[in-house]
């Protein structure tokens, strides 16, 4: 079968228990497909054909005896910062990219139980740090729609492999928007889960109050099967909560759109920076969720203005301390010739940095500093209790709130944009993380230059089953996550 790439999750999963393909066939052919598109698109930085074809054949080994779990045999794609024993796992830095993991990321170690099949690592800015994936050590990863543009950061690697059908889906991870956004840009769907409900154990940390784990596939179907894999409690992870786990899969119809309370921030639409094209997708999308019976309405998000500013200080603090551990000693990158320790400190963490990581660990460092800290960071985070309370009130009325993911489609590759315009495209997205609350995109329509635009739904605390729900639904009465880019109908 030449289109094995065109199937969803569930019917990998039946064509693999029903014996139509093996675990081995399916796998072979995505690494035939790795091997041939992806020196264009530049999305995967390790890829693990004997590790890919081992765990297949264990995958058929199980199946044939009848003891397999639904997704056995299914080839997945990690981010390149959930560490993998024996794989070189490099967060997208110079600083690892000799490391070689000792020990698997409970994702991972949840991804081998249900017989996934690694297929390898994806591209990423550098500690998940950026939001076009060109700050990697590795290149840039380009976007399949349009190879001249960004596929969105910092989780680019895993949006551009599943829309260039180089996996069926991949993991992600979320600190300010690095699921949604790529998701956006690459028009796919991905859910960025409330805070402690995916393992962060082994999940090389940037912000650690703000990141989390999440799927990325192109349906939210295809996320719900694996949400089913990642989520749970972890004894591992201090963050991790304690609280039962949905099926996500049985519960995809669960949510009525019919009755549904959406609230639209006026804040977001009256936005200045807010592009014509994805305005447009915008309210068309609106549009169908009321002909599905959802009820809109209009409201403020009173602290909208304090987002960006908010995040831009929390989020550099906790990296300028989480990276404080990359000393040219233990591991990772050392300068060569050190001609004393200070020097060995300076020139490892001075040459394995990019400009970006510097640049957020200085500013982290000055807000962290002795004469500063008050005046900063412990103020940013009282911002961040209100900017919380302002979703908590809103969700009194609502049942979700609904925005565009970005104000613009995806930039060019190599667009000069300083970086505090870069930082205001997060407009939409970081709040979510500093409130912890989860969060979806769906693909919604493509704008005047065919990139894709995406829809974002937030949800009140756990209700990750809902938008998933929601989601799910809508892409029943639209095809815009069925649609594909030139580059991925190769070897159709």
């Amino acid at each position: 079968m030449t289109n094995l790439h065109r199937l969803s999750i569930r019917e990998l999963s039946e064509g693999l228990q029903q014996g139509k393909f093996s675990s081995r066939e399916l796998t072979q052919h995505y690494l035939k497909r790795i091997e041939k598109i992806d020196a264009q698109v530049k999305s995967y930085v390790t890829v693990t054909p004997e590790l890919a074809l081992s765990q297949a054949d264990a995958a058929d080994a199980a199946i044939k005896a009848g003891n397999a779990t639904a997704l056995a045999g299914i080839p997945l794609a990690h981010k390149d910062i959930f560490c993998t024993q024996g794989v070189r796992t490099s967060a997208g830095s110079k600083m690892l990219d000799n490391f070689i993991s000792p020990y698997d990321a409970t994702v991972v170690t949840k991804a081998k139980a249900a017989g996934l099949v690694t297929l390898g690592k994806v591209n990423m800015d550098e500690f998940a740090m950026g939001s076009t994936s060109e700050s990697s050590y590795y290149g840039a990863t380009k976007n399949p729609w349009n190879l001249d543009y960004v596929p969105g950061g910092s989780s680019g690697g895993s949006a551009a492999a599943v829309a260039a059908d180089l996996a069926p889906f991949a993991t992600g991870t979320d600190t300010g928007g690095s699921i949604r956004q790529p998701a956006s840009f690459c028009g796919l769907t991905g859910l960025k889960p409330t805070y402690g409900r995916v393992s962060r154990f082994g999940m090389i940390a940037y912000a650690s109050s703000l990141d989390q784990g999440g799927p990325m596939a192109r349906s939210a179907e295809d996320c719900a099967y694996l949400m089913n894999v990642m989520a749970g409690h972890d004894a591992k992870d201090s963050t991790s909560v304690e609280k039962e786990v949905d099926d996500y899969v049985a519960n995809l119809n669960a949510t009525s759109v019919n009755g549904l309370r959406i609230g639209i921030p006026n804040q977001y639409i009256s936005d200045v920076c807010l592009d014509v094209g994805v305005r447009n997708c915008f309210m068309q999308a609106l549009t169908k969720l009321q002909e599905m019976g959802a009820e809109v309405e209009y409201f403020d998000l009173e602290m909208t203005e304090a987002y960006i500013p908010t995040y831009y200080l929390i989020a550099p603090a906790e990296a300028s301390s989480n990276l404080s551990r990359f000393d040219g000693v233990r591991y990772g990158y050392r300068c060569e010739n050190p001609t004393d320790i200070l020097d060995l400190y300076k020139r490892s963490r001075s040459e394995g940095f990019g400009p970006e990581v510097q640049r957020r660990i200085l500013i982290g460092t000055y807000a962290l500093s002795a004469g500063y800290y008050d005046a900063y960071y412990v103020k940013a985070q009282k911002v961040r209790r209100l900017i919380q309370q302002d979703f908590l009130k809103a969700f009194e009325k609502f049942d979700l709130i609904a925005s565009p993911s970005a104000p613009s489609a995806a930039y060019r590759i190599g667009e000069e944009l300083d970086p505090v315009s870069m930082y205001l495209g997060d407009i939409y997205t970081v709040a979510v993380n500093l409130a912890g609350l989860p969060a979806i995109n769906a693909p919604i329509g493509f704008e005047e230059r065919n990139l894709p635009v995406g829809l974002q739904l937030i949800g009140n605390y756990w209700s990750e089953s809902q938008l998933l729900s929601v989601v799910h639904q809508y892409q029943q009465v639209t095809d815009w996550h069925t649609k594909r880019a030139a580059i991925a109908e190769e070897n159709a």
